[in-house]
């Protein structure tokens, strides 16, 4: 559920409170979903979606003057991101499991059987190279729009993010498996008369 903005004092006007509430109100989904790719917490992703929000909320005069403001969004939920793994360690912790939503109904992309490859392949990137990936095909980013984001320039993009789905190939998580869950072996039948 989006965020609203109750008892936060007189940081903006009426009308541009309006306009901060329908501005979080759409991009809640997409922030979250960025978030939940970067770290792979549903709950972590909320509160980094909320955390970014309520920074751009504190500078809204800047983010609607920005040239792409769901970029300076971004960029505040990825710093957001990167503080918490310099943090090391996340000290909320839900106290009652039973009092969680239904995951079946919370989170339907539950559903899908690769999911959890995916997300634990993009967990044992680094967080940049985690960024970009998400960034490109996630949010189907280009390259110099995921570099102004990030700092850096598009072909460093490029390469990170070559870079990055080598790892996520090698890591043995993202490959074609059978039903039974076992990978077909990849030999050459013989033909007879033909040569090896």
């Amino acid at each position: 559920m989006a965020p609203t903005l109750s008892g936060a004092g007189d940081a903006v006007d009426a009308r541009e409170r309006t306009q901060f509430e329908e501005f979080a109100a759409s991009r809640w989904p997409g922030l979250v979903r960025l978030a939940f790719g970067l770290t792979g917490d549903r709950w972590l992703a909320e509160d980094l979606a909320q955390t970014a929000l309520a920074s751009a909320y504190a500078a809204w005069w800047r983010v609607r003057r920005a040239d792409d403001p769901d970029a300076y969004v971004r960029r505040i939920l990825i710093n957001a991101s990167k503080r918490r793994f310099r943090r090391g360690r996340v000290s909320e912790r839900p106290s009652d499991p039973d009092a969680l939503p239904d995951t079946a109904v919370a989170d339907p992309a539950a559903e899908i059987g690769e999911r959890s490859a995916l997300l634990a392949a993009l967990a044992g990137l680094p967080p940049r190279q985690r960024a970009i990936v998400l960034l490109r095909y996630w949010e189907d980013m280009t390259d110099a729009q995921v570099g102004v984001l990030l700092g850096c320039s598009a072909s460093t993009v490029r390469s990170q993010a070559t870079r990055a789905l080598a790892k996520l190939r090698a890591s043995g998580e993202l490959t074609d498996t059978d039903p039974g869950g076992t990978a077909p072996p990849r030999q050459q039948e013989e033909v007879p008369g033909e040569p090896r």
